[in-house]
């Protein structure tokens, strides 16, 4: 039986969680936190820089839409009459959907429901199974009460007949977010080198090339970390939202009669004259918020302040002065619809301006990069995910983080989608379905966690909740009619990866519960050894097992073969916790089970990497006499054999299987040094 797979998977991502020792004392964990309460994750020091570098990191996305929104909705395969009601109403969609949905639903909201400082679907996610497991667990002290001393409400019924349905959500959200982090930087440099078609016809053959060049770049500056990428990012984006801001307004200033979009009865004009045109064309104002969600998503790398203040300050306005031109200069030649972004620029400066773009959209790549990446680790340590190799890229910041293997799968895919569809507004047909689905998600996750963990009651947040639903229905049902233009692409990405993870989750319970059938209460084995007291020898012996209560497998194998015990026998099991962080003194418990036996239960938060070299320190700290150098670590190798013994299909098996096998090495990730492990081999049956 394998305990490394074991310890790779913690009991919470199985679904069957154990629970601690009997003689445990109650794990602290992350208080209860009303929404707006969380403390800042970052000095006040640093607000300025990290509201620069979120400018290179977390903007970048949404900071290059104007490159292609408002070209897509009169220039693309649903083009509209350039006529001036047309071109206020999309410029009154555009200024709604940037108010409701990034402004208030995200900013404002949505990052309030963060998981001690992180953000995204997955940490969204987490809160609601901290507060589904057994009740919402609770600081220690604080019995039944919020901080505040108001006694804590009770889930709602209606919240719990949609508890089975909730982590399918939060993992088909994450999935569609994958799609989305292939199709962002794509789009994003493709539109930005289209941009040399305008100066020249004769640049055309090098459109590709140079995109295919760009973004294998991009990525191999990955492994720098995020945030080195975003102090140099920052600056450039400074520049980016300058120029893009003083073109547009200088174009919106010849011409007033744009300002006046700000109101909303164009928008209902414009649905009025148009009809269902006018729902197809709202797949295309949609490109204007494509970077909402990894807002959220790259919370955990910035922290919310300085994700704020560099809205508020700098983008939104940017962003609608740009939007604002770009509908003045079609309201004075409409023939400008090919590429009106670049109509704004003067033609001595449309050189350095495609230079500029290409340059902010490798930038606005690094937004979903970044958010795949953090999507990744949490995706790991809650079980949704096999191992993989992170690297952390920074002492400082906490959530800095490089995957190797996530960076070079990511490349590849973009690159072949740059090459299957080779325009992009091609590519607009595939781009959109992903994050408007995945922010209808967030927006249920929300109501849930509002309910649920917050106690909110249904009037205060029906409301709310339906004004977000309401604009995310409206622009999912528009992206929904463009599935045969390329949406098909990204649906079935995401559905290819809702499997992976479901099947991977799935065939972890499956084998912890094969390996929990298997096991031999520790008291009978306890008693075991102290009837026969076999041959002791001198030095530590650590077994991992996914139960923090029973024996581990290779324990029970290792002693019946080999007859003999180390002095000092250690059984770790490490666990996932649905907080991000655990404080490094609260990470680890450790018990004394008599006759040279311990027991110790370490805790991880799930945007942690579990190390055991730091788990020996903290076992000395403790009392418990532990030396890298004398210690032998015992793990598992199972090989998995397809049968009949649960209600998995035998293809999900057979991929199960073949994940685990490409899962990387339990020892290596978690930071054993190879020359002090042992493997027990065993042949288990799914």
């Amino acid at each position: 039986m394998s305990t490394q797979a074991s310890a790779s998977a913690p009991a919470v991502s199985s679904g069957t969680s154990a629970s601690p020792a009997p003689s445990a004392p109650a794990t602290p964990s992350t208080p209860f936190v009303e929404p707006g309460a969380t403390q800042p994750t970052h000095g006040a020091d640093r607000l300025l820089p990290l509201a620069l570098a979120a400018l290179g990191v977390v903007y970048g996305d949404i900071g290059t839409s104007p490159l292609y929104a408002i070209k897509e909705c009169f220039h693309g395969l649903h083009a509209l009459p350039v006529t001036p009601t047309n071109i206020l109403g999309v410029l009154s969609l555009v200024f709604w959907a940037l108010t409701v949905v990034v402004t208030i639903k995200y900013v404002l909201f949505i990052m309030r429901a963060d998981n001690d400082g992180e953000g995204g679907i997955f940490a969204l996610l987490a809160l609601l199974r901290d507060g589904t497991r057994d009740g919402a667990r609770q600081a220690p002290g604080s019995d039944d009460t919020t901080p505040g001393g108001a006694a804590k409400p009770a889930p709602a019924p209606s919240i719990s007949r949609f508890r089975r349905m909730l982590p399918v959500v939060g993992i088909f959200g994450a999935a569609l977010l994958y799609g989305d982090g292939v199709i962002t930087p794509a789009i994003s440099v493709l539109s930005a080198v289209e941009g040399l078609e305008v100066a020249t016809e004769a640049a055309a053959p090098f459109v590709l090339p140079i995109t295919i060049g760009v973004l294998v770049g991009l990525f191999m500056a990955q492994r720098h970390g995020t945030e080195r990428i975003g102090r140099v990012f920052g600056p450039v984006m400074v520049v980016w939202f300058a120029a893009i801001a003083t073109l547009g307004l200088m174009a919106a200033l010849r011409n007033p009669q744009v300002f006046a979009a700000i109101s909303p009865a164009y928008a209902v004009r414009f649905f009025m004259e148009n009809h269902l045109h006018g729902i197809v064309v709202l797949g295309s104002v949609v490109l204007c918020i494509t970077g909402g969600e990894a807002l959220y998503a790259d919370m955990g790398h910035f922290g919310a302040r300085p994700i704020r203040l560099s809205w508020m300050a700098v983008v939104f306005p940017a962003l609608m002065c740009n939007y604002l031109g770009q509908g003045a200069m079609l309201l004075a030649d409409p023939e400008l619809s090919f590429n009106p972004f670049f109509a704004l620029v003067p033609r001595p400066l449309l050189y350095p301006m495609v230079a500029l773009s290409t340059v902010a959209t490798v930038i606005a790549s690094q937004a979903m990069i970044s958010g795949v990446y953090s999507l990744t680790q949490q995706g790991i340590q809650l079980g949704f995910v096999p191992r993989m190799r992170i690297i952390h890229t920074s002492e400082e910041t906490r959530g800095q983080i490089y995957l190797p293997g996530v960076n070079w799968l990511l490349m590849i895919a973009c690159v072949g989608l740059v090459l299957a569809f080779r325009e992009s507004s091609r590519l607009a047909g595939a781009y959109g379905i992903a994050v408007t689905a995945t922010m209808g998600m967030t927006s249920l996750l929300y109501y849930a966690v509002a309910r649920q963990r917050w106690g909110w009651r249904a009037w205060q947040a029906v409301p709310l909740v339906a004004l977000f639903l309401a604009f995310d229905a409206a622009f999912l049902s528009a992206n929904l009619l463009k599935i045969m233009d390329g949406g098909w692409f990204t649906l079935l990405l995401a559905l290819g990866i809702m499997i992976l993870m479901l099947t991977w989750r799935d065939g972890r319970a499956a084998l912890s519960a094969r390996f929990a059938a298997a096991s031999v209460p520790f008291g009978t084995f306890l008693d075991g050894v102290r009837r026969t007291k076999p041959l002791r020898v001198p030095g530590t012996a650590v077994f991992m097992s996914v139960n923090p209560t029973g024996t581990p497998l290779p324990l029970l194998h290792h002693y019946k073969h080999n007859h003999t015990l180390h002095q000092t026998v250690v059984l770790l099991t490490i666990v996932a916790e649905s907080s991000p962080f655990v404080p490094r003194p609260d990470r680890l418990v450790v018990h004394n089970l008599g006759e040279g036996f311990h027991r110790m239960v370490a805790r991880y938060g799930f945007m942690q990497t579990p190390r055991v070299p730091e788990l020996v320190q903290l076992a000395a700290a403790r009392g418990l006499p532990m030396r890298m150098e004398t210690t032998t670590f015992f793990v598992g190798r199972e090989t998995l054999l397809i049968g009949s013994g649960n209600r998995m299909a035998g293809w999900r098996k057979a991929l199960f299987a073949f994940m685990s096998r490409n899962a990387w090495n339990a020892t290596t990730f978690f930071g054993i040094p190879p020359g002090r492990v042992i493997e027990i081999g065993a042949q288990v049956e799914l």
